[in-house]
């Protein structure tokens, strides 16, 4: 079997891909390509964007099988969209998306093998990343623009869908996403900033702004001990653009977490942007090798 596959990361404002050697696990740096995306185009400008991008890290090669990260709600057998309300890609809901890149690609839908990418963030780090050593139970979030949540049982990492739990007076993503500090530092500062960078970046002058991170903590700790309960685990994986600034929260995650569960282990996402790359070619790897 050639070893080589496209992996693939869709979000709501890029799209990412790259080769990857799944027997190696190595990504080939030389065909990385990240492209921007306008998630509020047109289903064929969508689709030419992603598909232009997939030919440019493709190149010549000849691979197995096209791995896609793609935002849920989606039909992923199907190869459906459902996203509809979502801020992004409302063009492509009831679309198959695994004919119109097929179209695009020139090959066969079944050639796309697409799962989720809060799934495959997870997957990623236990295929080579941070929680590679062996663990049989792991749960993952992403913190970002939106909540991503996922648990690895069995070999398999699937989504969790934990972005809507209720939590505190709402629900988990008001509380543990770059919205929650954009607004949090509004009132107390008066001040808008579009997002944690730049939130971090006055940090050492602004001495709220390390308070907010120390409740943030407190907030993702309790939250974790939830998951947890739902779904016991050795380990926590934690990535997302959020991590930028893990040491601001990390201290706070951990006390309050560890007073609930002392022995999970607690790990930042070491792949960063390539976890899902390596996710969505590792879940479709594993499968192969499970015979399914």
């Amino acid at each position: 079997m050639n070893n080589l596959v496209l992996a693939v990361d869709i979000g709501g404002t890029h799209i990412t891909a790259a080769l990857i050697d799944v027997e190696k696990r190595h990504l080939l740096e030389s065909s990385l390509v990240r492209t921007p995306v306008d998630s509020g185009a047109a289903a064929a400008a969508v689709v030419l964007t992603w598909s232009t991008c997939m030919k440019a890290a493709m190149q010549e090669a000849t691979v197995s099988k096209i791995c896609i990260a793609m935002p849920g709600p989606f039909d992923y057998q199907g190869g459906v969209s459902l996203m509809t309300a979502q801020g992004k890609y409302e063009a492509l809901y009831g679309l198959n998306i695994k004919q119109l890149l097929a179209a695009q690609l020139g090959t066969d839908p079944q050639q796309l093998f697409i799962k989720n990418d809060a799934a495959c963030f997870l997957q990623g780090e236990i295929f080579a990343g941070a929680a590679s050593s062996g663990f049989d139970k792991v749960v993952g979030i992403t913190l970002g623009t939106g909540l991503g949540s996922a648990f690895y049982e069995h070999g398999i990492a699937e989504n969790a869908d934990l972005w809507q739990h209720p939590f505190r007076e709402g629900i988990a993503e008001d509380y543990l996403c770059t919205r929650w500090f954009v607004q949090q530092y509004a009132a107390v500062s008066g001040t808008v900033l579009k997002g944690v960078k730049e939130i971090a970046a006055h940090a050492a002058a602004d001495t709220r702004i390390p308070v907010l991170f120390k409740e943030f903590g407190k907030n993702l700790g309790t939250f974790l001990g939830c998951f947890i309960e739902m779904n016991p685990a050795e380990a926590v994986v934690i990535g997302g653009n959020i991590t930028g600034a893990y040491e601001a929260f990390q201290q706070e995650m951990e006390q309050v977490l560890h007073k609930r569960f002392p022995f999970v282990e607690v790990k930042r996402s070491i792949l960063g942007e390539t976890a899902a790359l390596y996710g969505a070619a590792g879940s479709w790897h594993r499968r192969q090798i499970a015979g399914r």
